[in-house]
């Protein structure tokens, strides 16, 4: 029998294993819908979304976009997409709607954007850029 502080504390969510084909399969609509949004929200050129999201050419990302793909998004963008997510988020836990989605586009000057703008910064440096753009908005928060 476990003990009732045990019993209390709510359950960690796993991580899902995505080296596993299945659940990227599982996943893999959801995160082309939420980056889809995110790639509107944000006002992404094709050459930036696809830059982003890593997967294939600018005529995979038309036709993810007019949702005639049916493929598997890799490990590598899914990470993408996620790190995206909780920046996106995490935006809009700081800032009015209209500045958290303008926040990306605009020249940034600290030391992590050397004054160009987040999104150029991870565009440039992929995922290693968007996991540091992620964690220095969860700084701004007050969080890690």
């Amino acid at each position: 029998m476990m003990p009732a502080s045990a019993q209390s504390k709510p359950s960690a969510k796993a991580i899902p294993d995505l080296s596993r084909e299945e659940i990227r399969a599982e996943l893999s609509p959801s995160a082309i819908d939420a980056f889809i949004t995110l790639s509107d929200i944000w006002r992404l050129t094709t050459k930036q979304a696809v830059a982003l999201l890593g997967e294939g050419s600018e005529r995979t990302w038309f036709r993810i976009k007019a949702r005639e793909w049916d493929g598997v998004l890799s490990q590598d963008s899914l990470t993408r997409v996620s790190a995206l997510i909780g920046i996106y988020k995490g935006l809009h836990l700081l800032f009015s709607e209209r500045l958290a989605d303008e926040w990306v586009r605009r020249p940034n000057t600290e030391a992590i954007f050397a004054g160009s703008a987040p999104i150029d910064v991870m565009i440039a440096e992929g995922i290693p850029a968007m996991i540091r753009t992620r964690g220095y908005i969860d700084a701004l928060r007050g969080g890690l």
